[in-house]
């Protein structure tokens, strides 16, 4: 049951995103903005983990979960090594993501063959 949970919540937020993109001209870098702010604003006030505790660590997927990620470590940073501690904890955290992006995204120029 909890898979199917999972499945569903990250189904249901791509499901927004296509609704957002199909009946506005958002584009697709807007979209992916807003989720990544939205992630951020639940983290903020604590509903993003009650939210991954109910419906599964799926949720730990989407671009939502980098917005929680980014603001969740900024305030860590923030604790221990006050205003400075903002910007490392956020890029101390979310590196090991950011560079799999960019490796993996090159690997694929290298790869694909691009349509004239």
């Amino acid at each position: 049951m909890r898979i199917f949970t999972s499945f569903m919540a990250v189904g249901l937020i791509c499901m927004i995103a296509s609704l957002i993109y199909d009946t506005t001209k958002f584009t697709p870098g807007h979209i992916t903005s807003l989720f990544v702010v939205i992630g951020g604003l639940l983290g903020i006030f604590g509903f993003y983990d009650v939210l991954m505790d109910k419906f599964g660590y799926g949720l730990g997927l989407p671009i939502t979960s980098f917005g929680n990620s980014l603001v969740k470590s900024a305030y860590e940073g923030f604790q221990e090594c006050g205003f400075f501690g903002l910007f490392r904890g956020m890029y101390v955290s979310t590196s090991a993501g950011i560079s799999g992006a960019i490796i993996l995204s090159f690997i694929t120029a290298l790869i694909a063959k691009p349509k004239d």
